[in-house]
């Protein structure tokens, strides 16, 4: 079967957060928008069928899974990644970021330190800091245009700050990394060393590019698997983020006791009926549409490192590792934050993720989404490079644009 990733699909007046909010969210109303961590693809083909055999039945009352949804979640990373899972650890949440804040509410009590490691998934600060819990950071090192972590200084915040659990971006949002089995080892050995419990938000795992596989962290650290909660979702690899379903794989059956009981806390049971039967589908018959999929988007990534490097050398790709994302560096355009924002939404007409919403250490970066038809990242680099190349040029750092 072949599948069609050029085909536009128009999403406007759907409720699509990412094409019907600009102008709630203080955007003009015709920016291109590239910004929210979704595709502008179909679904695979057979979790249309899926939904649609049920859709059919007429009947959507509260509903959960048999065995079968459990073996097939199993063999999807039995298959892809070499890790051996048990029916019993798998708790099913309505998303990874309500995972990680019952995470947050179960492991730790209000005032303990819990670590994110910035530039990083925004959800990661709001989900410390709403709980009234303490931020600790570790910030990643870029340097000679990647990211790396440094380790003396990862310990010496552990252990000063007495932090008791560590939020995991595996692979890394926004930097797209991978991080190797090495570096994971690595972390998960000081963790150890001080009883940090981690929790590690792994939802675009099968996003990992070619000579970057990806390690599922129990797998760098099995001494460690009992005091750490492994958060996966079919929602970024088949495109299935508003039907809300995720799969928290927790091992340690004291850690998982605990994270449950938060989630009764917070008076969640049944997830979406319908969730249920697309992620089940997703992870038996999608196999194929992913590869597909990968492919399309490295050609993406191609194509995006060919435009830059012809036509817009001022913005500096980081190299990724893996995601659907490209991590832009644009300090060499002179520009304060401000005037950065301004150039992409006000002159580009772009609607992408500023850095600074990553962290503070990252305002001169923007991230954008890979995942959209190739004519779609063609426009948006059009109306990008032109925005730089304009007779008024980027303004300099102090000016109005």
């Amino acid at each position: 079967m072949t599948f069609d990733f050029d085909r536009p699909i128009d999403r406007r007046n759907t409720n699509s957060l990412k094409y019907d909010f600009a102008l709630e969210r203080g955007k003009p109303a015709d920016v291109l928008p590239l910004w929210v961590a979704d595709m502008d693809f179909a679904a695979p083909p057979a979790v249309t069928e899926a939904l649609q055999k049920a859709v059919s039945h007429g009947i959507f009352g509260y509903s959960d899974v048999k065995e079968d949804y459990s073996r097939t979640v199993a063999g999807w990373f039995s298959q892809r990644f070499g890790w051996e899972t048990q029916p019993e650890w798998l708790v099913k949440t309505p998303g990874v970021v309500y995972a990680l804040a019952m995470a947050v509410r179960a492991l730790t009590e209000e005032g303990d330190a819990v670590l994110v490691q910035p530039p990083v998934y925004y959800p990661f600060y709001s989900v410390v800091r709403s709980n009234g819990r303490r931020l600790v950071e570790n910030q990643l090192v870029y340097e000679n245009g990647r990211y790396h972590i440094d380790f003396d200084a990862f310990e010496k915040t552990v252990r000063d700050a007495g932090v008791k659990l560590f939020l995991l971006c595996s692979p890394h949002n926004p930097v797209c990394r991978v991080w190797t089995e090495e570096e994971l080892r690595r972390m998960g050995a000081i963790c150890q060393r001080y009883g940090v419990i981690v929790v590690s938000d792994e939802i675009h795992c099968d996003f990992a590019l070619p000579g970057h596989p990806h390690t599922v962290f129990p797998l760098a650290c099995p001494d460690l698997a009992e005091r750490s909660v492994i958060c996966t979702a079919p929602s970024k690899t088949f495109n299935l983020a508003g039907l809300q379903v995720s799969n928290i794989f927790i091992p340690g059956q004291e850690v998982r006791r605990a994270f449950r009981r938060e989630v009764g806390r917070s008076g969640y049971s049944q997830l979406n009926s319908l969730g249920l039967v697309a992620a089940q589908a997703a992870y038996r018959e999608g196999g194929a549409w992913l590869e597909a999929c990968r492919t399309y988007l490295q050609e993406n990534l191609a194509f995006l490192r060919s435009f830059l490097t012809e036509k817009l050398p001022e913005v500096r790709l980081v190299e990724p590792e893996g995601t659907y994302f490209a991590w832009l560096d644009c300090s060499a355009l002179g520009l304060t934050t401000e005037e950065l924002e301004a150039l992409v939404t006000d002159r580009a007409r772009l609607w992408l993720d500023g850095g600074s919403i990553f962290g503070a250490c990252a305002g001169q970066f923007q991230r954008m989404v890979l995942a959209c038809t190739r004519a779609t990242l063609s426009q948006a680099l059009d109306r990008l490079e032109r925005a730089v190349h304009a007779p008024e040029g980027p303004a300099p750092r102090g000016a109005a644009i």
